[in-house]
């Protein structure tokens, strides 16, 4: 076990390079970087007093800029470097988890990234839950009365779920429940309420879940599709096995059968994506959903961070989220083996 994981520590090191180095390469040759775009927003002004004093007195009205400010504006960023010394210098500084300062934020990368975790953690781990918890027991239930009229009907509602886009039910639900043209329910916008450090403890946690209805719901809904049929196609792959038969003929209980011979095959599937899923409920980002309630949480910080060229954001990000990405992949590849001993590491490495 030892080697096995010590090997994919070490795969991990080369594959996080080759992410990043890929990513670095293309952000070269975007167009629209944050310099051009400093120096657009300067020459938009018209050599007011607000541009004059915005950087350091560089623009020269209607003469533009010359070539000695539009040097210093690039060592500014920091884009003076040729780019292989930027790369090596960004991954020297990534190692130590130092993702430089936000060019248009006016804080560093990580204060950044805090500041929008609790929207996120919120609509993740929310729509975790409440996914697994749902979607598990009724595959299960799909599966023992697999071609029933119980099963065709939730099939039904649960492909309807898929078929209708997050954004679009939460506007309606906004519509319906926000105050809009019916009826006044739930809040329209944010996290809490303005009076939120003023209300006691018990309101706080009423408060916060009374916001959380409606985004949490258009973030779900589609959600249920996937992780039921895969249940529900996985425990109806080993009802048909011949050990089921063998147990039956034993006379053993159907319910016996189920929760003790079955389910601990069928659930290996949903266990070992577990932790990649887990984790990434902490750093779930939906810009639409964000944007229709007014959330300000990782999925607009993406976005603008990408219109903006804000570098630092995006590579920052990047790095964090493919090393949880890769240990998601390991602790998954893991789980198979601490779930079902007849696997070995060799064959999970094999896959």
């Amino acid at each position: 076990m030892f080697a096995y994981i010590l090997k994919r520590l070490l795969l991990m090191i080369p594959t996080l390079f080759g992410v990043m180095l890929i990513t670095f390469t293309v952000t070269q040759f975007v167009p629209g970087g944050p310099v051009e775009q400093l120096v657009s927003q300067l020459e938009g002004k018209h050599g007011t007093a607000e541009a004059s004093s915005g950087v350091s007195g560089l623009y020269r009205g209607a003469a533009g800029l010359d070539a000695d400010y539009l040097q210093e504006i690039r060592k500014m960023y920091g884009f003076d470097k040729p780019v292989y010394e930027r790369f090596f210098d960004m991954m020297g500084n990534y190692l130590r988890f130092d993702f430089g300062n936000s060019y248009f934020h006016n804080e560093s990368v990580i204060d950044l990234l805090i500041s929008k975790l609790p929207v996120s953690i919120s609509i993740g781990v929310w729509s975790f839950l409440i996914v697994y918890s749902v979607s598990i027991p009724l595959g299960i239930a799909k599966a023992v009365a697999d071609g029933s009229k119980f099963d065709v009907a939730t099939s039904t509602l649960i492909l309807i779920g898929y078929a209708i886009p997050g954004f679009i039910l939460g506007i309606t639900l906004l519509v319906l429940f926000g105050g809009g043209s019916f009826w006044d329910v739930f809040p329209l916008r944010g996290l809490v309420s303005d009076n939120w450090e003023s209300l006691s403890w018990f309101h706080r946690i009423t408060d916060y879940l009374w916001h959380m209805v409606l985004p949490i719901i258009s973030s779900v809904i589609g959600s249920f599709a996937v992780m039921t049929m895969l249940t529900k196609n996985s425990f109806i792959e080993e009802i048909r096995k011949q050990y089921v038969l063998t147990a039956r003929a034993k006379g053993l209980t159907e319910k016996r059968i189920l929760y003790h011979h079955v389910f601990r095959n069928a659930v290996i599937p949903l266990i070992t994506g577990f932790p990649a899923a887990f984790i990434g409920a902490f750093f779930t980002g939906s810009l639409l959903i964000e944007t229709i309630f007014s959330l300000d949480g990782l999925g607009l910080l993406s976005y603008d961070s990408v219109l903006k060229r804000d570098y630092p954001v995006v590579l920052g990000t990047l790095y964090l989220f493919t090393i949880l990405g890769l240990f998601a992949k390991l602790l998954a590849d893991l789980s198979y083996v601490f779930v079902d001993p007849r696997i070995h590491f060799d064959s999970v490495d094999n896959r």
